[in-house]
């Protein structure tokens, strides 16, 4: 499965919009690492409004591209691109996930798969009965689970959600469009997400604090979705929504940037952040909170800085010789690019279905 093309068919968020979320660059790292391996990817979107008025690649050329309106159109036009394919992966957070993945179940005639951008929250919502795109029932009808979540969650999925296959599948980065530049550091520290409310004390407390102590400090935050009402320290500039074309401009202003992890990521441990691969490629040090599983990704204190308040954010930023910190952003780009680019994971998602398909076949 290795050496021959897979027909692959994705039914995915979003992979037009990178609006308010990230599954968008995701889909695109992997799925453009696919076409260059010489596989064929169709891709079928939900077309939503929201995405629809803010489009920042509407038509990608590394995948055939299909819009669908609702769940009968999808059905009655589409169906041949499930039922043809070698391996359908639905995604997490689809638009009737549920009912959209029994379909699928039910149609195709090769490897089924669920690819989980959201593993703890997907957990956490399926604890709380909340079966907005997938329920406990339809776990085990799909031949893998991919996980943006590894270490304990996976036995978690195999052994009490009846997964037959629950594999590892990180974010990744593209290192032609992430890497290093030479331009002014206009920023000692930024930090790039769209708002949540369990974010944002820890956004206040690891950045808002150590600006409001040092007022000589350069900041910015930039995202989606932050209510009018927050106040932003006097020496905080805050940049309404990016888009991935001018992310790797953002990061390399920076002299360290903050990544800060959802409560249900930090609960399951493991959960690296598409924020943490993009700034280490760019070769920008990270500061970042602290979750179990950190130190399998990143050496801390070596290739990554954890910080637990605005004191010790400010000790980084204040303290560290520039040689040291120039020597954490290059060991960390260096370790992103021998294990966590794209190439990687495309590598990885093919080795997974060859897996599947070896066990269908030995049974």
């Amino acid at each position: 499965m290795n050496s021959t093309p897979l027909n692959i068919t994705i039914l995915g968020l979003s992979i037009t919009s990178s609006w308010g979320n990230g599954h968008a660059t995701t889909f695109r790292a992997i799925v453009k690492e696919l076409n260059k391996a010489g596989h064929k990817v169709t891709f079928l979107e939900r077309d939503v409004p929201w995405y629809a008025s803010n489009r920042d690649l509407a038509n990608p050329d590394f995948c055939q591209l299909y819009l669908y309106e609702d769940l009968n159109d999808l059905k009655s036009q589409y169906s041949e691109y499930v039922k043809s394919a070698d391996l359908v992966i639905v995604g997490s957070y689809v638009p009737e996930g549920v009912e959209v993945g029994k379909w699928v179940c039910k149609e195709a005639q090769g490897i089924k798969a669920f690819y989980d951008i959201d593993t703890p929250v997907t957990l956490a919502k399926l604890e709380r009965k909340d079966y907005e795109y997938l329920s406990p029932d339809l776990i085990p009808a799909y031949d893998l689970y991919l996980s943006f979540t590894g270490g304990p969650t996976l036995r978690l999925l195999q052994q009490k959600y009846g997964s037959p296959c629950a594999r590892a599948l990180y974010c990744s980065v593209d290192p032609a469009l992430y890497f290093p530049e030479d331009t002014e550091k206009t920023f000692d520290l930024g930090y790039l997400g769209t708002y949540s409310d369990d974010r944002q004390p820890p956004l206040e407390r690891l950045l808002f604090d150590a600006a409001k102590q040092w007022g000589a400090g350069r900041f910015t935050v930039a995202g989606p979705q932050y209510p009018d009402n927050i106040v932003w320290p006097q020496n905080v500039h805050y940049i309404h929504h990016l888009p991935p074309a001018e992310h790797r401009k953002f990061y390399n202003a920076q002299r360290f940037t903050l990544n800060i992890t959802r409560a249900d990521m930090i609960r399951a441990g493991y959960s690296p952040s598409v924020r943490l691969f993009e700034a280490a490629a760019c070769g920008v040090p990270i500061i970042s909170d602290y979750w179990e599983g950190l130190e399998t990704v990143f050496e801390i204190g070596i290739e990554i800085f954890v910080s637990r308040s605005g004191v010790e954010t400010l000790d980084y930023l204040i303290a560290m010789n520039e040689a040291t910190r120039v020597a954490a952003g290059e060991r960390a780009r260096n370790k992103i690019l021998s294990a966590h680019t794209a190439a990687h994971r495309a590598q990885e998602l093919i080795a997974y279905a060859k897996e599947v398909k070896s066990s269908n076949t030995a049974r």
